[in-house]
């Protein structure tokens, strides 16, 4: 399909910048679950007249970025073509040369970029080095989406902190258990294959104790996608049993688990010594739970840039009351429980009235089945 693609682009003609713009957009998603904590970017070079030369994309951390894949890329001279890149060209030396000297190099005569760069070390200083090049910059053709595109990356570079999905399945009357716990299965195969696909993109997987002690999870990606997440276990008082399936699968994937700083030391050294990582966290003053801002701030320094939440309502719900959750990944099954005593999605306070409530932006609904995926970003994480 991607060299159907682009034996068709070989011969197209871009009318405006938008619509060279978008096409940069959608080839660099297939970036995504590699690149990170890089970002995701792709490049379409055409000639002054629109036509198609090439094109590219960041495939791989630690790999060529998109402008210099469509600068190697191209099968003819690029001296005064126009770039069309989702971010800003970098003016650093990384992993890689800086893009922006290669442009110069190149001779390329116009850069149109969708977004500027939120990374301190970039923030503008590639756009200017261009413009002080003698090459015309034009910036925000389909910035919304290029936006949109980085926000795991712009939270991670403004608040070093990974951008947290929340996911779950429900019943039609709002329900992730009955009464008794009981919970398997909720959703049908094509939900749950769906949630592997999430997972192996993800950076690490996090959920609670009760969640472990409840379901004994594995946590892992099955079939194995892109990534191996690491398995984060909020467990304050080190109960993580040493029989549980996830310490029995740690060939598999690493376990993180985060504890509170009274847990017993036995404990905790029994945990080390089958092979995890535990970590000592504060209490958060207010809830008397795991401070959740600094366990989002060492998965930060980690360098971990997408974490999907996989837990009880409790935790989903102090995720949520903090305003930790980024994106929601919602199946809903027309099943009915019913009952008071019914688990719900998010537990904890909750906000006071529905002028509060904040919509999920352009969210998008899919039936796998008779199931329905329901996916989407929430609206508060877009002005973090």
């Amino acid at each position: 399909m991607r060299e159907h693609t682009l034996l068709f682009m070989i011969n197209h003609t871009f009318t405006t910048d938008e619509s060279a713009m978008l096409r940069a957009l959608e080839i660099s998603q297939a970036g995504i679950g590699l690149v990170e904590p890089n970002p995701t970017v792709g490049a379409v070079i055409t000639d002054a007249n629109g036509r198609f030369i090439s094109e590219g994309f960041h495939s791989q951390y630690g790999g060529p970025h998109a402008e210099v894949v469509a600068l190697n890329n191209a099968n003819e001279s690029v001296t005064g073509a126009t770039i069309y890149v989702t971010l800003e060209p970098c003016s650093h030396q990384g992993k890689t040369p800086p893009c922006a000297d290669a442009l110069i190099a190149a001779g390329v005569g116009r850069v149109v970029v969708a977004a500027e760069d939120p990374a301190p070390h970039v923030a503008g200083e590639g756009i200017k080095r261009l413009r002080n090049a003698g090459i015309q910059v034009d910036v925000g053709t389909c910035s919304e989406q290029a936006q949109a595109l980085i926000a795991p990356f712009r939270k991670l570079q403004l608040q070093k902190q990974p951008f947290v999905h929340a996911k779950w399945a429900m019943t039609l009357d709002g329900k992730i258990a009955s009464r008794t716990g009981s919970s398997k299965w909720i959703s049908n195969e094509k939900s749950r294959a769906v949630v592997h696909q999430i997972r192996g993109r993800m950076d690490g997987i996090i959920t609670g104790i009760g969640t472990v002690l409840s379901d004994d999870p594995l946590l892992t990606v099955r079939p194995p996608g892109l990534r191996v997440p690491t398995r984060i276990v909020l467990d304050s008082q080190a109960r993580l049993p040493l029989t549980s399936n996830l310490i029995q699968s740690l060939e598999q994937s690493p376990i993180l688990l985060f504890v509170s700083q009274n847990a017993a030391d036995e404990k905790v050294a029994a945990l080390v010594n089958s092979g995890i990582e535990v970590i000592k966290t504060p209490l958060d003053q207010q809830t008397d739970r795991l401070d959740l801002s600094e366990i989002l701030n060492e998965l930060g320094r980690r360098q971990m840039t997408n974490v999907l939440l996989e837990a009880g309502g409790q935790v989903l719900g102090a995720f949520w009351d903090g305003q930790h959750i980024d994106e929601v990944h919602c199946f809903v099954a027309p099943k009915l429980i019913g009952g008071s005593g019914a688990h719900s999605p998010l537990s904890g306070l909750g906000l006071e009235s529905m002028e509060q409530a904040p919509q999920l932006e352009n969210p998008r609904i899919e039936t796998l089945d008779e199931n329905v995926y329901i996916n989407g970003r929430v609206e508060h994480s877009s002005q973090k």
